[in-house]
């Protein structure tokens, strides 16, 4: 894989730095990573959000959800259950996994609910009243004095 030099573009920009961070995790992660557990991730509105992931087999016990750093993190620690049965064909998968998430700025987790096998994470941005964009009222400045004028209220000062 190639290594990327994003230098040149960290030299005009203010507050980037974990977009090289984001990019270098990138290419770290391994295919099979995202195979299992299928997952979705919804747009509710423009700043709420939902990770719905499918845990069939799981129960909240087996389940952890972790916010660090701005990753969120789901984990299923699967049980070991006693081979008494003997299968033709296994094709629920029980195994553990941990899934992760990078959250952009001011996205936080209000909650998770699990429902039918689906693990639903809500999330919100919530972004700052100081960080929302603002409109700045530009004010007329009084009209200077013509030099003229203001060169004879001077001389009759004095």
């Amino acid at each position: 894989m190639r290594a990327f030099d994003l230098s040149p573009l960290l030299r005009s920009t203010v507050g980037f730095d974990h977009l090289s961070r984001m990019l270098d995790a990138a290419q770290r992660v391994d295919d099979s990573a995202f195979s299992y557990p299928p997952y979705n991730i919804e747009k509710l509105s423009e700043d709420d959000y939902r990770v719905t992931m499918a845990v069939a087999g799981f129960a909240e016990s087996d389940l952890e959800i972790t916010v660090h750093d701005r990753t969120l993190i789901i984990t299923g620690k699967a049980k070991r259950e006693e081979e008494t049965a003997q299968y033709l064909h296994r094709g629920i998968a029980g195994r553990s996994f941990e899934r992760r998430f990078d959250l952009a700025d001011h996205i936080r987790v209000e909650g998770a609910d699990l429902a039918n096998g689906l693990l639903h994470v809500t999330l919100k941005r919530d972004v700052p009243e100081q960080m929302k964009p603002r409109t700045i009222r530009i004010e007329a400045a009084p009209p200077a004095p013509p030099k003229a004028i203001a060169d004879a209220s001077a001389d009759k000062a004095a």
